[in-house]
């Protein structure tokens, strides 16, 4: 068995990687300190190099860019874009695929009526990512005959900017009786469990970039910081934190392309996708812990760019669902299994 990365992931990671060379402290400043963390420059580089395409490339592809982007903490919405630019192509029509996208995945509930032409849609549904900046986004509502996603234009709802953990922004969608057609229907509970599929699989692509990079910060500052006349890595404790933060890491990679792979054949996955989003929750909660423990007081000084994948790893912790979620998935899926 051939267990090597395609030739087109490792291109799209090097690539990937190139051009988050040029993305500077100062471009993540000036992002940080507008309404979106959002670098257009950087979306529109990776649009031209056809790293946004939905049709040539696949969910192990897309994870190669995302532990990239994870790597630099880089403010564009390419996870929440690319899921559901990918669904619309494979459900529907996508009309413009260097557009942002989004979906509306929270526990939220919005409810749709049926009408005589279509559907009303009431309710709510917060922290969408990239709400205040897309062109489209996939909102699921409950029916009376079970779930539905619709396609809804930001102009159709009331949108609020939320302000959360690492200066970005995810958007509160208000719908008043919204009045939408029938072709905006896009499925039922299939596109739904895809969705949550590929955004908690992407969320581990990201989370091991994130604690990769934290990880490789750690260990040079361990190397180079001297106290007592020796560099810190060489003390017994330092070094056993610095190793069981490489397992971690590890562990986050192995459930990662095990949960992707099996998704991207088809094949059952949800206790391996259960599982990858638990250790990307419980492993990287340690691994950045001990990277801002390692580093000191500049572990947490906004100076220091440690800070960003802190606060990084802590949301993609939690988003979709934290580790005990997870956990509690798993057994429900040991219980139901016949012995």
């Amino acid at each position: 068995m051939d267990f090597s990365f395609s030739e087109a992931q490792v291109e799209l990671a090097g690539l990937t990687r190139s051009i988050m060379a040029d993305l500077t402290d100062s471009r993540l400043r000036a992002a940080e300190s507008g309404d979106d963390r959002f670098d257009a420059e950087l979306w529109d580089a990776l649009a031209r190099a056809g790293i946004l395409s939905v049709t040539d490339f696949g969910l192990l592809e897309h994870c190669s860019v995302l532990i990239e982007l994870g790597r630099a903490v880089a403010p564009v919405p390419y996870l929440t874009s690319i899921v559901a630019a990918s669904a619309l192509a494979k459900f529907g029509s996508l009309e413009a695929p260097d557009a942002i996208h989004t979906a509306a995945l929270a526990d939220d509930e919005v409810f749709a009526s049926p009408t005589a032409d279509g559907w009303s849609l009431s309710g709510t549904k917060s922290c969408v990512p990239a709400g205040a900046i897309t062109s489209l986004i996939l909102v699921p509502a409950s029916t009376p005959d079970g779930v539905k996603v619709f396609v809804v234009k930001p102009s159709e709802v009331a949108i609020t900017r939320q302000r959360i953990v690492d200066n970005d922004s995810e958007a509160l969608l208000e719908f008043a009786d919204v009045s939408l057609d029938a072709s905006r229907v896009l499925g039922g509970a299939e596109v739904l469990d895809w969705l949550l599929t590929r955004m908690t699989v992407g969320l581990c692509a990201l989370q091991l970039g994130v604690t990769e990079r934290a990880l490789e910060l750690t260990a040079e500052h361990a190397r180079t910081r001297v106290q007592f006349e020796r560099p810190i890595g060489s003390f017994q404790a330092v070094a056993q934190r610095l190793a069981d933060a490489y397992v971690d890491v590890e562990a986050i990679r192995l459930t990662l392309w095990q949960a992707a792979w099996r998704v991207s054949e088809g094949l059952p996955a949800e206790t391996e996708v259960a599982s990858a989003k638990f250790w990307a929750a419980d492993a990287g909660h340690r691994v950045v812990h001990t990277a801002v423990h390692v580093h000191g007081g500049m572990g947490i000084d906004t100076d220091h760019p440690l800070h960003r994948y802190f606060v990084a790893a802590k949301r993609n912790e939690f988003t979709l669902g934290g580790a005990t979620a997870q956990l509690r998935k798993i057994g429900a899926a040991l219980a139901s299994t016949p012995v």
